[in-house]
C-alpha cells in the first residue's frame, strides 16, 4: 500500500472507517457518496430480533473488556496511595469510552449509510488518540518529574489527551466529510494521526517503562510484563492487517482479525495495569502492623479478651479487672 493510502488495508480489514474512504462523488446537498472500501473477507451477520448485529465475536469481547476494565478500576482506586494512581485511572475511562464507542460502530448500533455514521466513527478515532496519549504521560509519571496526582499532572495530562482527541476527530471528520480540502481519497493527515502519531506515542510509554525499571527497580520481573503487553499488542495487530482475510477464510467467516486485535488489545491494558500493579507500593499510615498488640480484627474482640486470663494468670486478671461502684458503694468483679 501507498503512504497515507487505506486501500491496502482497507481491502484486507473490515474497519469502520473503510465505508467512509475511497473513491466517491460530491452530491448536490455539498455531501458525500461513497461507497467505501469492502474487505475481501469479513465475519458473518446475525439477525436477532429483526435487528442484524456484525462482528459478534468482536461484541463479546468489547463487553468482556468493559467488565474487566471496571474491575481494573476498582483495584486502583482502592491504593489510595500509590503513585500514578490517579492518571492510570484517566487511562482507563478513556479505554472504557473507546471500548464503547467501538461496540456501538463495529456491531452495526449506528448504521453504517446513517448521517451519524462518521461522527461517531471520528469519535472513535478520536477516542484511539486520546488513548495513546495519555498512556504516553503516564510513563512519565514514574521519573517523578513532577508528582503525581496534583493539579499539575493531572491537567498536564487531560490537555495532551484533549489535543490528541480534538486533532484526530477534526481531521477525521474533515476526511469523510470532504472539508477544508480533504476527502475521502485524500487520507494522508487522517493516516499519520491515526497510524504514526499513536505509534510514536506507544512506543515512548514503552521505552519509557522500561528505562524506569532497568535504571530505578531492583526488580526486573516487571519487564516481562512490558514484554507480555508489547507482545499482545503486536501480535494482534498482525493478526488484524496481515492475517485477517486467511483467518477469516480458514473459520468460515465466523472470526476475523478483528476479533483478535480486539482481544490482543484487552491482554495489552490488562498487562499495563499489571505492571503498574507491580511496580507500586501502598503506603497507608493508619495499617496496623501484623504484629501489633490486641485484636488485628474487630470480629475477634471476643476471643482476644477470653484468652487473656490464660495469659496472665486468673488471678492477675480478675485483681486488674475490678473496679468500684460510685452509684451504691459495692465491689464488683468483670
Amino acid at each position: 500500500m501507498g503512504f497515507g493510502k487505506f486501500d491496502g488495508i482497507c481491502e484486507r480489514v473490515p474497519l469502520p472507517l473503510c465505508s467512509l474512504v475511497g473513491p466517491y462523488d460530491s452530491a448536490e446537498d455539498n455531501g458525500i457518496d461513497s461507497s467505501g472500501i469492502s474487505a475481501e473477507c469479513f465475519a458473518r451477520n446475525i439477525d436477532l430480533a429483526n435487528t442484524v448485529i456484525f462482528q459478534v465475536g468482536t461484541a463479546f469481547i468489547n463487553i468482556a473488556a468493559l467488565a474487566m476494565t471496571a474491575m481494573m478500576v476498582f483495584n486502583v482506586r482502592s491504593k489510595y496511595t500509590a503513585v500514578g494512581r490517579k492518571e492510570l485511572l484517566a487511562f482507563f475511562y478513556f479505554f472504557a469510552a473507546l471500548t464503547f464507542f467501538s461496540l456501538l460502530v463495529d456491531c452495526g448500533v449506528v448504521p453504517a449509510a446513517s448521517k451519524p455514521y462518521p461522527y461517531f466513527v471520528s469519535v472513535q478515532n478520536g477516542l484511539t488518540s486520546a488513548l495513546c496519549w495519555c498512556l504516553m504521560l503516564n510513563g512519565f509519571v514514574g521519573f517523578q518529574i513532577y508528582e503525581d496526582g496534583t493539579r499539575l499532572s493531572l491537567w498536564m495530562l487531560r490537555i495532551v489527551s484533549a489535543c490528541g482527541f480534538v486533532l484526530t476527530f477534526i481531521i477525521s471528520l474533515l476526511t469523510f466529510q470532504g472539508w477544508a480540502g480533504l476527502a475521502p481519497d485524500n487520507t494522508t493527515a487522517l493516516f499519520v494521526v491515526l497510524y504514526i502519531l499513536n505509534a510514536v506515542a506507544l512506543f515512548i510509554y514503552a521505552i519509557c517503562q522500561t528505562v524506569l525499571v532497568v535504571g530505578t527497580l531492583e526488580d526486573l520481573w516487571p519487564l516481562g510484563d512490558i514484554a507480555l503487553g508489547v507482545g499482545f499488542f503486536v501480535v494482534g495487530q498482525i493478526l488484524l492487517y496481515v492475517f485477517s482475510n486467511t483467518l477469516c477464510d480458514r473459520m468460515k467467516h465466523y472470526l476475523d482479525g478483528l476479533f483478535f486485535a480486539t482481544l490482543g488489545n484487552l491482554f495489552a491494558v490488562m498487562m499495563v495495569y499489571k505492571f503498574w500493579d507491580s511496580i507500586t507500593k501502598e503506603d497507608l499510615e493508619f495499617s496496623v502492623g501484623a504484629k501489633a498488640p490486641g485484636p488485628q480484627n474487630p470480629w475477634d474482640s471476643k476471643e482476644y479478651y477470653e484468652d487473656l486470663p490464660r495469659q496472665y494468670g486468673r488471678d492477675d486478671y480478675d485483681n486488674s479487672s475490678s473496679f468500684y461502684n460510685l452509684r451504691n458503694g459495692s465491689d464488683y468483679r468483670m
